[in-house]
């Protein structure tokens, strides 16, 4: 649970995103509540329900970012997902419940690479004496080792240096595998063959937790197929730790610490969520708008949804929706959702300012960003500050003009813009080259003027 102070998370969410600072003080109050929740007494602390937010906004301005980098910061388990993917229970296609059940999954998997990387060493270690009675089995055992007749084996022990000190021998081939002497002989492993036939099952529950149960159902009743490969030391090494790390992470203590981990810290950002907002005449293609949510009403309210890895609340998980509202209001939701979205905020249009503050001022800034991918051919490329003012102008211009698509359009046009640099780069014999806003315009000229050609290219 992250202990930052509301004005801190604020003070990262900056060094990514130029601008919406509501939406950015709303996020990190919400953030905050979580931690002060844990602070409170027991009885009180599960009467207090997060607040959810619906950013509404044009496209490009921020929103999605603004989840992401907080999920980041908080480490926090984040999914987000398109409301309009989803459809009412009883139509065929994805329901809602699937959200937590993808999200519990993620955060099962990514908590299980963590603590693999944890165990690293001592995998290593044991990987290594696997790979040891490999190459060097028992005494009257066949060799498991395979070497390749056309590579010279840097050790070969006699048999009477094995039965005289078979741990002498043991050691001298640990060295010649630490120094790489070995790297060329290859070994006969047993390789789990991972070819699952892939089975789906329509149901109530949802088709890919039916699909998932069943497999693993299956997958306890067949025995485990492996196959036998000759394998180089390095790659062998490589599957061995691998194998190890695997069997020396506790899953149950995974599991139980992903599932508190969602219920508590969970994130679900809900994209496009206008779209399945609106009056509609209850037949055709909007049939089940108003389905969705209902269906998303107890999950947003919080129920238990049933997932593989057992019952999961989402009493607590915060819940960000966002939209861009154009044709309709917040109001257009049903009542009941409305009321569980208590805190709205709305995200400003990007202009010419913050077009010049977004290509020059975040950690991962556009601009920063060709620079180094062009300085990898050795190619300095200059920006003066004229020129980037002149490229924010140019883009709150055709975004005026054409669909406002907000800091978006920066990437087109700069791709546009740099299409020949980017493309010559190679074969240029100069170490510098210099965008100046003549360069600008004449690269850009066509498109401002001709309406048409922005719509078509931008």
């Amino acid at each position: 649970m992250s202990s930052l102070k509301p004005s801190e998370i604020v003070e990262e969410l900056d060094k990514y995103i130029v601008g919406q600072h509501n939406a950015k003080r709303s996020v990190a109050i919400a953030l905050r509540n979580r931690w002060r929740r844990q602070q409170v007494p027991d009885d009180l602390r599960e009467e207090i329900a997060p607040k959810n937010i619906i950013l509404i906004g044009p496209t490009g301005v921020g929103k999605t970012e603004i989840a992401r980098r907080l999920s980041n910061l908080t480490d926090s388990p984040l999914i987000k997902v398109e409301a309009s993917k989803f459809t009412e229970v009883g139509y065929v296609g994805r329901d809602v419940e699937s959200i937590v059940r993808d999200l519990v999954e993620l955060t099962v998997n990514n908590l299980k690479v963590r603590e693999q990387e944890s165990v690293q060493i001592k995998a290593r270690e044991n990987a290594e004496e696997r790979m040891l009675d490999l190459l060097l089995p028992p005494t009257g055992t066949t060799p498991a080792a395979a070497p390749d007749p056309a590579v010279d084996r840097p050790f070969d022990p006699q048999p009477e240096t094995v039965t005289a000190d078979p741990s002498a021998t043991r050691e001298k081939l640990r060295k010649l595998l630490h120094s790489g002497k070995l790297d060329q002989r290859t070994v006969d492993l047993e390789v789990a063959d991972k070819s699952v036939p892939m089975v789906e099952v329509f149901s109530n529950m949802g088709m890919e937790e039916m699909g998932i149960n069943f497999k693993d159902m299956l997958g306890g009743l067949l025995p485990k197929s492996t196959k036998r490969r000759k394998i180089k030391v390095p790659e062998a090494m490589d599957l061995l730790a691998q194998e190890e790390a695997q069997g020396l992470v506790d899953m149950d203590r995974v599991v139980k610490q992903a599932v508190e981990k969602v219920e508590q810290d969970g994130i679900v950002f809900l994209d496009e969520i206008d779209k399945i907002a609106g009056k509609h005449s209850g037949t055709g293609p909007d049939v089940s708008r108003e389905g969705v949510q209902r269906d998303l009403l107890p999950l947003v309210e919080g129920s238990t949804v049933t997932t593989k890895y057992g019952p999961v609340r989402t009493d607590h998980i915060l819940f960000i929706a966002a939209g861009a509202f154009h044709t309709i209001k917040p109001a257009d939701l049903i009542p009941e959702l409305q009321g569980r979205f208590p805190i709205r905020v709305e995200l400003s249009s990007l202009g010419q300012a913050e077009f010049y503050r977004i290509l020059t001022e975040p950690k991962n800034a556009l601009l920063l960003q060709y620079l180094a991918l062009l300085r990898t051919e050795g190619l300095e490329v200059i920006f003066t500050d004229d020129t980037v003012r002149e490229i924010s102008r140019i883009a709150e211009e055709v975004n005026n003009s054409t669909e406002n698509i907000g800091a978006r359009r920066l990437h087109t046009l700069m791709e546009k813009l740099l299409e020949d640099i980017l493309f010559d780069a190679p074969d240029m014999d100069t170490e510098k080259v210099e965008v100046d806003v003549a360069y600008v315009n004449g690269k850009l000229k066509d498109i401002i003027e001709n309406e048409d050609l922005s719509r078509y290219i931008l």
